[in-house]
């Protein structure tokens, strides 16, 4: 499975979990740790942990086992770690605080937020 797959395939499930704000962010051409950050807000411990859960589940039924899960058991900021796409699924407030988008160059989120301070 292709990074631009699998990131469109962990961008779906947690669309269909109602993950929150998320974004896709490419890095093949700014770091050679991955490809892609996908990077998602929920509203609860639980719902982090389901969207988890689902991400894991349905990557595995197509042969794909993460390299490493961070931040389960508190679930404050769950890390996944498939290699070639990472994902970050966070409280909301653990979100703002960390601020993934604008560390790796403004996506969407990043720009309203500079947009924000600027007001």
């Amino acid at each position: 499975m292709t990074s631009e797959a699998m990131t469109e395939k962990i961008k779906s499930i947690i669309e269909d979990r109602k993950g929150k704000d998320i974004e896709v962010i490419p890095l093949a051409d700014k770091t050679i740790v991955t490809d892609y950050f996908v990077i998602a807000s929920g509203s609860s411990t639980t719902h982090l942990r389901g969207m988890a859960d689902e991400v894991i589940h349905e990557l595995g039924k197509l042969g794909v086992k993460p390299a490493g899960v961070e931040g389960y058991d508190t679930a404050s900021w769950i890390l996944i770690d498939f290699l070639d796409v990472v994902v970050h699924l966070f409280q909301q407030s653990e979100r703002e605080f960390y601020n993934l988008e604008k560390l790796w160059n403004g996506t969407a989120a990043a720009k309203r937020k500079n947009e924000q301070e600027n007001d």
